[in-house]
């Protein structure tokens, strides 16, 4: 038996409390999109081994769950597409997580997600990548215990609307932080109650509302006020809302252009704008592409509403 799982990227459109405020961590919420994607394919044999983009980390990925779930057995993983790394899309939790949904069918394992989650060790932080793996669209989690780290429970879920589009992009010669330099970044990071609150309320009352009702417009803008709130927890660690200064003219860019909303997409550089429909999507990319002139990549996207779908043959 081969089983073949697909994943879609993730956009993290961020966290409410870094700080703890009210005895939670984190919480978050983000969305998923068609492209880039993970596709892994496995199947049964003697020893462990992997091929294909990152196998590496495939291979690090299939040991770790293989030792955790107590299977004594082999498999050969292959990567056919990957996320790329260190760009804000997700591409750590969606390669382990199609991973070990992958073995875990062909081994008859429980394959909830959550439980896949805990056994390869993602979702510690963020659960936005477990919770979009799981169901797809638009996912609000309810941040981490402080005495446990197991992922944080989904509170909402809901279906991003098929005719809004989504432009990414992502210049080169940037990197989002990822191990332990993004531990170490968390650690200095303490903003106030105060903020917190008003992201919460932002998201509640401004942001939910408005995806429920399908108001693309209201939407974009409780989304890129969002972005800067978000960033001003930030400000620390990356010396101003965004990543780096490129993504930030970006974004400045595609709202001047006439996006919905725009934002950063965890740590970055991975930058998005909400677009109406394919003609200004378009139209949004192909000022991306003459503003980054060559020194990076655009691509125009659906949101994914499916989640990871796989397939045994």
């Amino acid at each position: 038996m081969r089983v073949r799982v697909e994943a879609p990227a993730r956009l993290h459109l961020g966290m409410f409390d870094i700080g703890a405020t009210l005895g939670r961590r984190f919480g978050g919420l983000g969305v998923a999109v068609s492209r880039p994607a993970v596709v892994v394919e496995v199947h049964r044999q003697p020893e462990l081994t992997a091929e294909g983009p990152y196998a590496e980390r495939a291979l690090t990925f299939a040991r770790r769950y293989l030792r955790a779930a107590g299977i004594e057995g082999g498999a050969h993983v292959r990567v056919e597409q990957a996320i790329p790394p260190h760009v804000g899309l997700g591409s750590g939790t969606k390669l382990g997580l199609a991973v070990a949904r992958a073995l875990a069918s062909l081994y008859e394992q429980p394959a909830d997600p959550f439980t896949l989650a805990c056994l390869v060790g993602r979702g510690k932080r963020s659960a936005v990548g477990l919770w979009t793996f799981a169901l797809g669209g638009f996912v609000v989690e309810g941040g981490r215990r402080l005495d446990s780290d197991a992922p944080a429970p989904m509170l909402a879920r809901y279906e991003m609307p098929s005719e809004w589009r989504c432009v990414l992009a992502v210049p080169h010669g940037y990197s989002g932080l990822s191990g332990r330099a993004e531990e170490v970044a968390f650690e200095h990071l303490s903003p106030p109650a105060e903020l917190a609150a008003r992201i919460a309320h932002l998201v509640l009352m401004a942001l939910l509302p408005a995806l429920v009702e399908r108001r693309l417009e209201e939407f974009g803008a409780a989304l890129t006020r969002l972005q800067h709130l978000v960033g001003e927890s930030f400000l620390p660690v990356q010396g101003g809302h965004f990543g780096n200064p490129r993504s930030a003219a970006l974004i400045e860019a595609f709202l001047e252009w006439g996006a919905a909303g725009a934002g950063q997409s965890s740590w970055g550089p991975a930058v998005y704008a909400l677009a109406a429909g394919d003609e200004d999507a378009r139209r949004l990319a192909a000022l991306a592409e003459e503003f980054l002139a060559g020194k990076g990549w655009v691509d125009v996207v659906t949101f994914d509403n499916r989640g990871a779908r796989v397939t045994e043959t």
